[in-house]
């Protein structure tokens, strides 16, 4: 199923023809800014008359699936090699995963939506307890479960494809179980290039529009007025920002901004509910939650058939076409960050932990903002809500102790997000232009991320955001029919990992590898001796690849295509083709391992690193390590284990043909 990785870092048909249509695209929106609205607005009008029934009915499905992924038999697979671990600590992960994801809706929208809510609810009377009920429902509903089980299908289909079967970290490689090898043609290169525009121009408005929050929270602390000139600054500034931590890397830059901005908001978070209304928060949050939890089903898929009302087109249908629209940049981002992890682990984190995060976000932020309307009579918060958004978190908590200091962590942690945003949306791009990979010369991260600020500037200056915008919810149509068919291929190349992995539980008769071959206190050496990597190396060597070429050599005697190969880190691999079907690889090497503290009491600090490491000679096949080392073992039991192996692969066929 893999194919090798091209040695260019650059994919030019992606890179070049991205750019291209980039240009081509923000000219059409900056010189015709007025046309470009209405054009995409005409569109978009008519994919919410006419196909609003399909959003809902894909959103559903998505979510459905990824909870039955998380709870079925396939959660226990690891989204890379078996014996994988995750690249990142769980709360390092949890940052990146909240940064990435909707860090910046939540200061945007935190107190925004939850009141527009409250004033405008779509079916229940303004002003009202009802009303106040059905706002935090409709909060919890747009930014809970369903968006971040958009991002988790996308980021498990890529992650899945690429750590656990070789294909590059990219989109084209979700379609992989539909179109086969040629993903590698001008077919992925297709959808690699639809993912680097939406990525762009999603970051591009998101900065252009997220800038008028923080220029709204520097005018109001610090007096810096409101206009252009000071939102290109700002972009400038941001952008600027985004390209140092581009330059110092991954796991520094957006890991250390990320945990960061995570402290930040949880600092925030306990500020509101100390000093709000804090058992009328902790009461709303859980009863919000069950609210949220016991009309799931009936809001998932009511489309207001017989309310008519325009509030399912502005407020539902728009969000689930952003989420759908930002998959491919959030997913390939999350995938990035996740390998390692089991599919159940990854599901619980991705899917229930910033969930809980957000709603408990949207409660403190929401209730207290609406408790101040509603209970204290601070009409005018709703009224500055309505006349600018933009400006809601400050007016929120200028009715707050210590609001400037407030203020500014706020406003801190907008500007963090931007940067993690533009950083993470640049490495990406760069990804996606570069065969999944990530190890790419410096100026092409800088390249992606000076022209994510450059085109919201542009767009900035000749008003062509919104057109922009509304591309974007545009173009999660199409991404939908194609993400649901990527499901459908993920479904079934988990079946054949799970029949593999049954495969390798069955019992064979015994083997050379079970009879004596040598006496107990030989044995008993092995057992009880840890050895160097040197040693271990020359076992391989002399024993383990005389056996491999032996089964070679029998098998292509039968016709059958088998070869040994020298792999990475002084191992042995003996690789058997079968045409159309999954080949079976059979490698040993060593692995280092902690010696227990029993053995290493007697041992000189000065040579504790090297001292303290003992190696094994493990097996590992195609689908990675099978914790179990050979290390001592006969030529002949060696080939018992290699016969015992291919016969559980054999079986593995059996069971998919």
């Amino acid at each position: 199923m893999s194919q090798e990785l091209s040695p260019a870092k650059l994919n030019p048909p992606v890179f070049y023809s991205a750019t291209l249509l980039i240009f081509v695209l923000m000219g059409y929106a900056a010189l015709a800014p007025d046309q470009a609205d209405s054009v995409f607005q005409g569109l978009q009008t008519l994919i919410v008359n006419n196909a609003s029934w399909f959003y809902v009915l894909v959103v559903a499905i998505i979510l459905v699936t990824v909870v039955y992924l998380g709870a079925s038999r396939y959660g226990e697979i690891r989204l890379g090699p078996d014996h994988a671990k995750p690249d990142y600590t769980r709360l390092t992960w949890f940052s990146m995963l909240f940064s990435a994801g909707m860090g910046i809706g939540l200061m945007f929208f935190g107190v925004a939506e939850p009141v527009m809510h409250y004033l405008s609810p779509p079916v229940a009377e303004p002003g009202t307890v009802v009303a106040v009920r059905e706002a935090m429902k409709l909060t919890f509903f747009h930014w809970g479960l369903h968006a971040w089980a958009i991002y988790a299908i996308v980021a498990l289909i890529m992650a899945f494809f690429s750590y656990r079967h070789g294909l590059p970290l990219t989109l084209r490689s979700a379609l992989y179980p539909l179109i086969g090898e040629r993903i590698y043609g001008p077919l992925g290169h297709a959808v690699d290039i639809f993912a680097v525009i939406g990525t762009v121009f999603g970051v591009a408005t998101s900065l252009g529009f997220g800038v008028l929050q923080v220029n709204t929270g520097l005018n109001y602390l610090f007096g810096v007025p409101v206009g252009t000139t000071t939102q290109v600054i700002l972009i400038i500034a941001v952008t600027l920002l985004a390209v140092i931590s581009v330059v110092t890397g991954l796991d520094k830059g957006i890991r250390r901004l990320s945990e960061l901005n995570m402290l930040l908001a949880a600092g925030l978070l306990l500020f509101v509910l100390i000093l709000g209304p804090t058992v009328f928060l902790l009461q709303a949050f859980v009863q919000n939650t069950g609210a949220y939890l016991s009309d799931i089903v009936r809001n998932t898929f009511n489309l207001f058939a017989y309310e008519k009302t325009d509030w399912l087109g502005g407020w539902t249908i728009f969000y689930w076409g952003w989420w759908i629209a930002w998959a491919p940049f959030v997913g390939l981002f999350i995938a990035r960050i996740s390998r390692g992890r089991t599919i159940r682990e990854f599901v619980l984190g991705v899917l229930l932990i910033p969930s809980g995060f957000t709603l408990m976000w949207m409660t403190f932020f929401g209730n207290s903002a609406i408790e101040m309307i509603f209970v204290q009579g601070v009409t005018e918060l709703g009224q500055m809500v309505n006349d600018d958004v933009s400006i809601a978190l400050f007016a929120f908590l200028s009715h707050f102790p210590f609001s400037s200091v407030l203020s500014v962590i706020a406003t801190i942690m907008v500007i963090v997000f931007f940067v993690t945003s533009a950083d993470s949306g640049s490495l990406v791009v760069d990804m996606l232009c570069s065969h999944g990979r990530n190890d790419t010369p410096l100026w092409q991260r800088v390249y992606w991320a000076g022209g994510e600020g450059l085109v919201a500037i542009v767009l900035l200056l000749v008003g062509g955001l919104g057109a922009l915008q509304t591309m974007t919810i545009v173009s999660a149509l199409p991404f939908a029919l194609v993400l649901l068919l990527a499901m459908l291929g993920l479904l079934k190349a988990l079946r054949v990992d799970v029949y593999k992995r049954e495969s390798l539980t069955l019992s064979v008769a015994p083997t050379f590898a079970a009879a004596p071959t040598s006496s107990w206190q030989e044995r008993l050496h092995n057992i009880v001796d840890y050895p160097s990597r040197e040693v271990v190396s020359r076992f391989i060597q002399k024993v383990v690849r005389p056996a491999c070429e032996d089964v070679a050599r029998e098998l292509n005697r039968q016709h059958i295509q088998a070869e040994v190969e020298d792999s990475e880190q002084q191992s042995i691999r003996l690789r058997v083709s079968h045409g159309d079907e999954m080949d079976f690889t059979y490698s040993v090497l060593p692995r280092g391992h902690i010696q227990p503290k029993f053995v290493r009491q007697e041992v000189d600090q000065q040579q504790m690193d090297e001292d303290m490491k003992y190696y094994r000679a493990e097996v590992h096949l195609s689908e990675g390590g099978q914790d179990y080392c050979i290390m001592g073992w006969s030529k002949q039991a060696v080939i018992g284990d290699i016969i015992d192996q291919y016969q559980k692969h054999m079986h593995f066929l059996h069971m998919l043909r």
